[in-house]
């Protein structure tokens, strides 16, 4: 079967121009965060050190993957495609949502707008976008659409949509975590149980897709590429869906054994009273 490689021939006037509109956002939200903490140190007790480092090392994940060499690659091997996936798609998320941007958000904020963000987190819309099935269907069913379909062909002839699919991915990705494990307060919860049974049907998706990529490349893909792909997307995506997995029992854990003081970054918040 002939492969269509016009896809790897992007322009590098439009790549590089989606590359710095990408990065831009992370570039914003890592200096707020550091000015959050600023405020924060200023009004209550010191803010972790850890989570910090946390969030500068997921901000720093999500722009390896959205620009730069890695990012500039991407645009010709698949491999480095999958490698940015992984990246911003998953370990970014997962490091962000350890940092517990919301918690330093709520601290930091004066008490008015404090009250206005948490009515936004009480809201339908978030339950609705943050539960458990909604967010595995937006992330793992989004990522079956972006590469069993010609989306990503698409993606690499236009720049919107092609910074579309980068900013879903990030935040699918972020609504998955936060809706598996709650780092932050969370008004809307669910159960373990529930949790669990997503996360093992969203980790079998993504596995299953990374093995439908190997045998089925996307279109304008070589084969070649696709199978280094496939596997950098099973294997890769393993090892970071076994920290989430270790962080979940973990919470489950520590909510059926009497709290301690020790360990408290991954202990799952009191229930949000807003």
């Amino acid at each position: 079967m002939q492969t269509d490689h016009s896809i790897l021939n992007v322009s590098q006037g439009a790549g590089s121009n989606s590359h710095i509109l990408l990065a831009v956002p992370f570039i914003v939200v890592l200096a707020l965060y550091l000015l959050a903490v600023v405020v924060s140190n200023r009004k209550h007790k010191q803010w972790p050190v850890s989570r910090t480092i946390l969030w500068i090392i997921g901000v720093g994940c999500a722009l390896v993957a959205v620009s730069g060499p890695v990012a500039q690659r991407a645009h010709m091997e698949f491999s480095f495609h999958m490698l940015g996936h992984l990246l911003l798609g998953m370990l970014a998320p997962l490091l962000l949502v350890l940092a517990a941007p919301v918690t330093l958000t709520l601290r930091t904020l004066p008490v008015t707008l404090a009250r206005r963000l948490s009515y936004i987190l009480k809201s339908r819309i978030m339950g609705l976008v943050s539960d458990p099935i909604v967010a595995a269907i937006l992330n793992i069913g989004g990522l079956w659409v972006l590469y069993t379909t010609r989306l990503y062909e698409a993606m690499h002839h236009d720049i919107l949509l092609y910074l579309f699919i980068h900013i879903h991915v990030f935040l699918a990705g972020y609504l998955f975590t936060i809706s598996m494990i709650y780092i932050d307060p969370a008004p809307h919860r669910t159960g373990y149980i529930y949790r669990g049974i997503v996360l093992i049907l969203a980790l079998s998706g993504h596995g299953i897709l990374s093995k439908y990529i190997y045998a089925h490349p996307p279109i304008g893909i070589p084969r070649e590429q696709a199978q280094s792909g496939g596997m950098l997307m099973y294997y890769g995506g393993d090892m970071i869906d076994l920290i989430l997995i270790v962080i979940f029992c973990y919470q489950w854990y520590k909510a059926v054994r009497p709290k301690s003081k020790d360990n408290k970054n991954f202990e799952e918040p009191q229930p949000f009273k807003g």
